[in-house]
């Protein structure tokens, strides 16, 4: 009698193994199942579907009259320390001031902002005189450029980021 118990509950064992394996199995393909939806989900979802993303504004700013590279590829001197501002309807958005290597980057949260109005109402104000950079450039007035859309990059499978550029920076004299 003894061994007919053993056996009992080697089968219940094995039956509790089995079960477990199976919801295991169960669980992670349920699991792939909904990430390779995600994608889907997300296009669908139109404006809800971009929360997880970012707008980056970035550029570099030359110590030129236009703040823009030299002719030709000509050696340009970068503008470091310098105040950018977005500058949405006349009003300021944002702001970044450039490193040492004229660089700066704005990031922006799309539920703040539309991409689209982004890009038809907003400019990028430089603020800081030229004459800081270069004593033989204006010391009244500024940099003005308005914005161009470049690309999306993904990184992993929920972030995605739109990138955005100056389309080229122009002097405007001040009133």
């Amino acid at each position: 009698m003894p061994r007919l118990q053993n056996r009992f509950n080697f089968k219940i064992e094995f039956f509790n193994i089995t079960a477990m394996a199976f919801k295991s199995f169960l669980f992670v393909s349920l699991l792939s199942a909904a990430m390779l939806a995600a994608p889907v989900a997300e296009a669908q979802l139109g404006l809800i579907g971009g929360i997880l993303g970012l707008i980056r504004i970035q550029g570099t700013l030359f110590c030129t009259a236009n703040g823009n590279t030299g002719a030709n590829g000509t050696a340009t001197p970068v503008f470091p320390n310098a105040l950018v501002q977005l500058q949405c309807g006349g009003n300021v958005v944002s702001t970044a001031t450039t490193n040492g290597s004229g660089v700066f980057s704005i990031l922006l949260d799309p539920l703040n902002v539309i991409l689209s109005s982004l890009l038809t109402t907003c400019n990028l104000k430089v603020a800081t005189p030229l004459a800081s950079c270069n004593s033989t450039l204006p010391a009244l007035g500024g940099l003005l450029s308005s914005l161009q859309f470049i690309g999306n990059t993904t990184l992993g499978a929920l972030l995605s980021v739109a990138n955005i550029i100056p389309a080229g920076f122009r002097f405007v004299p001040s009133n």
